[in-house]
């Protein structure tokens, strides 16, 4: 059998029985590798090969995560939860409390979406937000699974459409991927092909807002360091961790380092004394640790991604599903794009998967005979696909960092399982008919 199916299917197997994500990832390389002929020594070597391409990213978040916290003791998330709550009067007053639900989706839509694009910062806000919030999603009886779907599309939709920030990013990604494979597009033509990819996961958004309409009851658990919406919040310390903030950004953009950006925005809260010497050593380590999961998971996904490549099964699993399906493009395309959602379910990284399969996809895409925007099409959408769903993926382990604070909030059954239905799927129709339409 195809080891990319049995080191996919093991790891998605076992996340979901709740084993925990990082031992799932290694069962599934370990059983991946043995599965492809490598022994069991060259199996270990190539994955633990590959962690260390994941210490990078996991010492960014970590430092994200520092920051956050350290930004969050300064108070802006208490002026924003606070503006929410006068609108919340009593408890039977449902227009107050419809109008306060509203501004929590639109508020955390935004700032997602913002997190890519204008102010890239990626899951660094959720632990900065989302958790002073809890105390007020359970007085509204929101269902988590909704704002897991909301965070999940802004963290998603906009690197794979707007060209800007991790947008630019992925897209370039794309367009290198494509001209090393022997077909040269152009980076405006990106947008134009996702562009129904989009939309698919904007139809994705309202199908969960129609699925997670219903109250749903959590207990209120007294959470450390997020219910301190009573404490005094001085205006300075709120102004120094703008100017942190916006320092922080102008420093990052330029350097592409998330861990130096962090780093200047914490000296500046060190500094103008907003974040107190005193609290400072207990801040940051809560700040880290609460990202540390999500670090892990990912150093244990690039060692998963580092047996899968070293398996050289990839290849066979799209030819022989080319082989079985003949030539008929249509059936090909859909094939293709199930063979992404796979690699990138496992990965967890649409970023890494774009250089694994487009080697392989644009050779068979230009045989078939498809246009340039259809392969662009193609190999963006193959990318994307399984960022949603995946329990490796950071676009469902930042929403779960801050919703499950208290404890309530699963990260496979309220996080993967409802993203991988309201994107995955929407995404595969939307994808398959973009490039059908652009034939």
């Amino acid at each position: 059998m195809n080891a990319v199916l049995v080191a996919v299917g093991i790891m998605l197997v076992l996340s979901l029985l709740r084993i925990n994500v990082v031992l799932s990832l290694t069962i599934g390389a370990l059983a991946g590798g043995l599965a492809s002929g490598l022994n069991i020594k060259a199996t270990i070597d190539a994955f633990v090969g590959g962690l260390g391409s994941g210490a990078t990213i996991a010492l960014s978040y970590a430092m994200l995560g520092g920051f956050a916290l350290a930004i969050s003791r300064t108070g802006i998330p208490e002026v924003l939860v606070k503006a929410i709550l006068k609108l919340v009067q009593r408890e039977g007053d449902s227009q107050k409390k419809g109008l306060a639900k509203a501004l929590i989706f639109l508020v955390l839509l935004a700032l997602a979406i913002m997190s890519q694009n204008l102010i890239p910062v990626h899951i660094a806000f959720i632990p900065l937000i989302v958790p002073p919030m809890i105390r007020l999603m359970n007085m509204l009886e929101i269902d988590r699974r909704l704002i897991a779907c909301i965070l999940t599309f802004g963290l998603i939709m906009p690197y794979m459409f707007i060209p800007a920030g991790f947008g630019l990013i992925y897209q370039d990604l794309i367009v290198t991927q494509m001209g090393l494979a022997g077909l040269e597009v152009a980076m405006q033509d990106v947008p134009k092909a996702m562009a129904i990819v989009a939309l698919g996961m904007a139809a994705g958004l309202a199908g969960a807002f129609i699925a997670y309409r219903k109250p749903r009851k959590y207990k209120q658990v007294e959470v450390e360091n997020t219910n301190e919406l009573e404490k005094e919040m001085k205006t300075r310390n709120i102004i120094f961790a703008v100017i942190a903030l916006v320092v922080s950004l102008a420093v990052q953009i330029p350097t592409g380092s998330m861990i130096i950006g962090s780093l200047v925005g914490i000296i500046i809260l060190y500094a103008t004394d907003a974040l107190k010497w005193k609290e400072a050593d207990n801040v940051l380590s809560d700040g880290m640790r609460m990202m540390a999961f999500v670090g892990f998971v990912m150093i244990s996904a690039n060692g998963f991604s580092a047996v899968i490549n070293t398996t050289g099964d990839v290849e066979p699993l799209v030819a022989n599903a080319m082989e079985l399906f003949g030539g008929n493009v249509s059936i090909a395309v859909f094939v293709m794009l199930v063979v992404g959602l796979i690699v990138t379910m496992g990965i967890g990284s649409s970023f890494a998967t774009i250089p694994i399969i487009a080697a392989i996809f644009v050779p068979l895409a230009m045989e078939l005979g498809l246009s340039d925007l259809a392969i662009i099409c193609l190999i963006g959408t193959a990318g994307v696909l399984g960022d949603a769903g995946s329990p490796a993926s950071d676009s469902t382990l930042g929403p779960t960092a801050g919703l499950n604070v208290d404890g309530q909030h699963n990260h496979i059954w309220d996080t993967c399982v409802p993203t991988f239905v309201f994107y995955n799927i929407p995404q595969v129709i939307f994808g398959w008919l973009a490039v059908v339409f652009f034939l």
